[in-house]
């Protein structure tokens, strides 16, 4: 073999190493790229799916939930947000108001006293009668009863103003209304088993789907913002208060509500003749 020959074939056989060289290398480069490109797209995803899963968490539950929920008014209530409850005849010039948290002790012990007197002066349209809910012993005690049972009484109230009323008498009475600590609203079956002592109520399906399915919770919410709202207007945080024309009616300095029927009715007629 001359010389010539060898040396060219020697320079072919480097040429033909350097380009496969060159082509390995861009493989490399490709298959690095695809690597990479799949590393990012992994870290993404793992990214995404830790992002979900930290919005997932932090996902308001419960009642912080029904916050976002769409409102659904009862039947028989006015104002832009269904929180204005007024009961009785329209002849009825004065109207009195009355704020009450289900699960007030002290309320229910109103509602056995006096309760009764209410509802016949409505019915004889000695005044008209509002209602304003609150649920702020579920914030002190902690618990969901208050709130869970004004959203109740919310479904009673959308079959009638008579249920509403029969079924609220219900809930704060001597067998049904539990111990202030004693959360015992929190629980739908006992909400309604409480209002099948109504007879509107009793087997009304329509009610308990709405007390199951918590179609009034946001209503309850924004009627305790009612409630909040009156008391910095008016100067008072607690339940039972009664007020008539912007006047709290108390019977004494300290400013107690009439817990009685002999007070209830000297509180109410002397603001009647004004």
């Amino acid at each position: 073999m001359s010389k010539r020959n060898s040396q060219s074939a020697k320079t072919a056989a480097r040429e033909r190493l350097r380009q496969e060289r060159e082509r390995q290398a861009k493989r490399d480069k490709a298959r690095r790229q695809v690597i990479v490109a799949a590393s990012v797209v992994a870290v993404l995803a793992a990214a995404g799916g830790i992002g979900y899963a930290v919005v997932q968490a932090n996902k308001p539950t419960g009642w912080e939930a029904v916050k976002d929920q769409k409102l659904v008014k009862p039947a028989n209530t006015t104002g832009a947000d269904g929180t204005t409850v007024v009961i009785g005849k329209s002849t009825a010039k004065k109207t009195l108001s009355m704020y009450e948290d289900p699960r007030c002790p002290v309320c229910s012990m109103f509602e056995q006293s006096v309760g009764s007197t209410v509802r016949q002066d409505i019915e004889d349209g000695k005044f008209k009668f509002q209602f304003v809910g609150a649920t702020f012993i579920d914030d002190n005690i902690p618990g969901t009863g208050s709130k869970n049972a004004l959203s109740a009484l919310g479904a009673a109230l959308n079959v009638s103003p008579e249920a509403f009323l029969e079924y609220k008498s219900a809930l704060y009475s001597a067998k049904y209304h539990p111990g202030e600590q004693d959360d015992k609203f929190k629980d739908d079956s006992y909400l309604i088993k409480v209002a099948d002592t109504v007879s509107a109520l009793k087997g009304n399906t329509t009610f308990q789907n709405d007390v199951k399915n918590g179609t009034f919770d946001k209503w309850a919410l924004l009627m305790n913002d009612k409630f909040d709202a009156d008391g910095k207007k008016y100067s008072f945080s607690g339940t039972p208060t009664l007020m008539m024309d912007g006047k709290k009616l108390t019977v004494d300095s300290k400013g107690n509500p009439p817990m009685s029927v002999a007070d209830f009715n000297r509180v109410v007629d002397a603001e009647l003749k004004r």
